[in-house]
């Protein structure tokens, strides 16, 4: 299993924006910060907008803040809707499947209990679990 690089970086940038809570950060800053693009960052706050999990502000002193507190945004939350559209594997799609043993695959069942493990897990973590305390990343993206 492998995290898309677009979940990576709305995770870097959801932290980004909880160690900086209160203020309105620039997408620059964050791209900088967290080491990527402003075009990837751009396309990331995009989706985290219209999920509702950043709220964005237009203009001069425009940018983006948490659209809600970091105690109520999950990693599981996040994790899905980033990661909506990828199947784990090709037989979870059923429209672009071609396995042949699919109908009586024992491993594509093993394969959906795990991956309801693995989000219960990370509905489990919030955002704050993340940042609160975490002294080393406050100092890594800590506005000055």
């Amino acid at each position: 299993m492998r995290l898309t690089t677009r979940t990576n970086i709305a995770m870097r940038a959801l932290m980004y924006c909880a160690v900086n809570h209160g203020r309105t950060v620039r997408k620059a800053d964050i791209a900088v910060a967290c080491n990527t693009s402003e075009n990837h960052m751009a396309q990331v706050i995009n989706t985290l907008a219209n999920h509702g999990i950043v709220q964005t502000t237009r203009g001069r002193h425009g940018g983006l803040t948490l659209k809600r507190p970091a105690e109520e945004i999950t990693v599981g939350e996040v994790f899905r809707h980033l990661e909506a559209g990828v199947p784990f594997a090709e037989c979870f799609d059923p429209e672009t499947n071609t396995c042949p043993i699919a109908c009586s695959c024992r491993l594509k069942l093993t394969l959906h209990k795990a991956l309801a493990e693995f989000y219960a897990t990370l509905d489990s973590v919030t955002l704050a679990d993340l940042v609160v305390g975490n002294q080393r990343l406050e100092e890594t993206l800590l506005m000055v």
